[in-house]
């Protein structure tokens, strides 16, 4: 028994050293690495208002590793201050790892200017009612210093613009400004500062696309980008394309999907983007995290799962 043994254990030694060196010859296929799952709150609605460490820890339990915030009724960080939230997500068994703030005070006929249907209108309108009843929320065009001090006292690694008029050039000239100032402001605190779009970022605005107007002229290690891998899809770009245009630009993805015929944002893998892909392109993407993200979800913590799974099997 004893030689059985020994024999075994020399046999298993040798096939792991072969195993080994054919993975570094690049005969066997090796497994990428995955960075933790993320998920935007936004996608989970009032639940993050009337629930806060309940529905933080039903995330978890799914399998989410990582968050994104975003505002809400409560305004910034759900009513909590910075190190409190932090505190709360941790508690839950995960890291907050990013924040949505705006980029300047905005009016809803300035959102609207971004909706290409009957029901984009209907949908801002709703939103509309929901703004009245939220507290005034700082914005990076006004507070950019003190949204990059909150950033950091709840220990992030980046500040996303949600959100700042592009319509015209003007706006376009004003964002690069308001952008460049929260790089340098986030840069001092050890945070990273980045911008997500939606689909008009890719409309054409007196000759000039805001996408490419606002990335080549502000500072690609101050201003990275936050890809909406679905608003991206929407406005008919390809997001691998993007990642060849401006490689290393995207540390963050916002893992989302759309309707087959709708075209409303769904659960992720039950709609038309071809995930897989994308994922097979993200290294020259720059992709760190990834957050999924599904606008007004239904059954908010049922769709949430259902993309992770998805995902999980995709990138197994």
């Amino acid at each position: 028994m004893e030689r059985r043994k020994f024999i075994q254990s020399g046999g298993l030694a040798a096939a792991s050293l072969l195993l080994a060196r054919y993975a570094a010859a690049g005969i066997l296929p090796v497994k990428k690495a995955v960075p933790p799952f993320g998920l935007q709150l936004y996608t989970l609605g009032d639940l993050m208002t009337t629930d806060p460490k309940g529905t933080l820890q039903k995330v978890a339990a799914i399998g989410y590793k990582q968050v994104e915030s975003a505002g809400s009724a409560k305004g910034a960080f759900y009513g909590f201050k910075p190190k409190e939230f932090a505190a709360m997500v941790k508690d839950a068994g995960m890291t907050w790892r990013s924040a949505h703030v705006g980029g300047a005070q905005i009016t809803i006929e300035q959102i609207m200017k971004m909706a290409k249907t009957a029901q984009d209108s209907a949908k801002i309108q709703k939103m509309a009612e929901g703004f009245k009843k939220m507290p005034k929320q700082l914005n990076l065009k006004d507070n950019y210093q003190e949204l990059a001090d909150d950033a950091a006292e709840g220990g992030l690694s980046y500040l996303v613009c949600s959100f700042i008029p592009v319509d015209t050039l003007d706006e376009i000239k004003s964002a690069v400004d308001v952008f460049s100032k929260a790089g340098e402001a986030c840069k001092k605190v050890g945070v990273q500062f980045a911008y997500h779009n939606h689909t008009t970022e890719f409309d054409n605005v007196e000759g000039h696309r805001p996408f490419d107007y606002i990335l080549d002229n502000t500072d690609k290690d101050l201003v990275k980008m936050e890809l909406d891998l679905a608003w991206a899809t929407k406005a008919n770009q390809d997001p691998v394309a993007l990642f060849k245009t401006h490689p290393g630009r995207f540390p963050l993805w916002h893992a989302k999907d759309l309707n087959k015929t709708t075209k409303e944002p769904e659960e992720v893998g039950a709609g038309i983007i071809d995930f897989k892909r994308i994922f097979d392109n993200a290294k020259e993407s720059g992709m760190k995290y990834f957050f999924v993200e599904q606008d007004g979800a239904p059954q908010p913590l049922q769709n949430v799962a259902n993309s992770y799974n998805y995902l999980a099997k995709l990138l197994a």
